[in-house]
């Protein structure tokens, strides 16, 4: 790492105040990358008075997630978007509390544990399947959210939640948005005050709570061993013998349960959607699945096999990733490169933006799952493909993830092919994860 001399990065002056606050609100992935071409690799910007610094140098934002991470904590704004929802789960958590409830999850999510749940995540795809018809249009995200909302509980909890991934759903999208919308302002109305949506927002805060508490409590008086998620984190014990409390136990499976489903059928849905507008990728995909697996549902054995399935996978997180902004907040000056970042200052890095770098991908823009079919994702310097994170805080749940995404396409391709609607309307909408704003509205065709 280059010293820092003090200089300050460059960046756009904004409006007196205000700064950048209307582009951000109006446009913040376009921003964001309207930034990065016009001012480089490190850029300040201002949002109401605050300075942020954003990052799109590979070896910068490595300095951000893994050289510095010691002196970096999640941002305000990342808290005040997650925490109402999530609590103190490992997503939020910080310090030595962090590490040691890192230390506790880690061998739920080790390689053989995960690969266990190789028959629920494809009979859990394959369910889905079957309430499909030849013809008919079905919206893709919502589809993906109820398989993977099916797979977390049955591999976290045991169990089944039927008839309530609808309103499990509905609940979590507002309030991610109802969250995120109080973040971004600074005039908040106090969360007590009964207005509909802060009465909406407790609704659906306690609906969800109410599942996961109730859970807990139901295990907490069984006395048959189980080897899901949940029975591992409520056995999990630390160094001086004590375990998670109920309110952690709560954190962590929520986090696990809420975040954990939502990205992996984001990741699900804008593949459907990439290979819909893609009919050579889709093509290709299908063969190698037909020549490879015969009909059968993939298996773990049979995925190293699949080399085009895994590239397909990349690029789909490439273009877009569901967690596609990293925030932290320095505790202490840090120096970037040439650059001093006072203290207190919010840093980011965005995957969008650095995924459709043309320095580092050529034609950023198109989906080309060949591109990973000859090692580059080796050859790519750290900090420059990084969906699930990097250093430290890299998602727990990556393996877990990437299994399921890989089971799921595989069941699915070999009967099913997706054509968008001629009146689709595609648009990303960046809340905490990168969700379609309308929707993805496909037209199923049996194969």
């Amino acid at each position: 790492m280059t010293k820092g001399n003090g200089k300050k990065p460059p960046g756009p002056k904004g409006l007196p105040l205000l700064g950048l606050v209307f582009e951000i609100r109006k446009d913040p992935l376009g921003t964001l990358q309207r930034m990065a071409r016009e001012f480089g690799d490190a850029v300040t910007f201002s949002v109401l008075g605050k300075d942020r610094v954003l990052l799109n140098r590979p070896e910068y934002i490595q300095q951000l997630l893994l050289l510095q991470h010691g002196k970096l904590h999640k941002s305000a704004l990342t808290k005040m978007a997650v925490q109402p929802l999530l609590g103190d789960g490992l997503l939020i958590s910080e310090g030595d509390f962090w590490r040691q409830q890192r230390r506790l999850a880690q061998p739920a999510f080790h390689k053989s544990r995960v690969n266990d749940y190789e028959p629920t995540m494809v009979e859990c795809a394959l369910a889905q399947t079957r309430r499909w018809r030849d013809g008919e249009t079905r919206n893709m995200a919502e589809e993906m959210m109820q398989l993977t909302l099916e797979v977390a509980v049955q591999t976290l909890f045991g169990t089944s939640l039927a008839g309530e991934s609808e309103k499990i759903g509905r609940s979590m999208t507002f309030l991610m948005r109802h969250y995120l919308r109080r973040a971004r302002t600074p005039w908040r109305i106090p969360e007590a005050w009964p207005t509909p949506a802060n009465r909406i927002a407790k609704h659906d805060r306690e609906y969800l709570d109410s599942l996961v508490y109730r859970i807990i409590e139901e295990r907490k008086k069984e006395t048959r061993p189980r080897k899901d998620l949940l029975s591992m984190l409520m056995a999990a014990m630390n160094e001086d013998g004590s375990r998670m409390t109920a309110k952690q136990l709560r954190d962590e499976t929520m986090t696990l349960f809420l975040a954990g489903h939502e990205t992996t059928a984001l990741a699900l849905g804008w593949t459907w959607y990439l290979l819909g507008e893609n009919p050579q990728a889709e093509a290709k995909l299908h063969q190698e699945l037909d020549t490879t697996l015969h009909g059968n549902p993939a298996t773990v054995a049979d995925l190293e096999r699949l080399p085009y399935l895994h590239a397909v996978v990349r690029e789909s997180l490439r273009l877009y990733p569901p967690a596609y902004m990293m925030a932290r907040a320095n505790v202490t000056p840090v120096a970037i490169g040439e650059y001093e970042i006072p203290a207190g200052t919010t840093i980011l890095s965005s995957q969008w933006v650095t995924h459709r770098d043309a320095r580092y991908f050529e034609e950023p823009e198109a989906f080309r799952p060949e591109r990973w079919l000859d090692g580059l994702e080796e050859r790519l310097a750290g900090g420059t493909y990084y969906p699930f994170g990097d250093g430290p805080r890299r998602c727990i749940g990556q393996g877990f993830a990437l299994l399921e995404i890989a089971l799921a396409i595989a069941a699915i391709a070999q009967k099913f092919r997706f054509t968008l609607t001629a009146d689709a309307r595609i648009e990303v909408e960046p809340l905490i994860t990168l969700r379609p704003r309308y929707g993805i509205p496909m037209r199923i065709q049996a194969r």
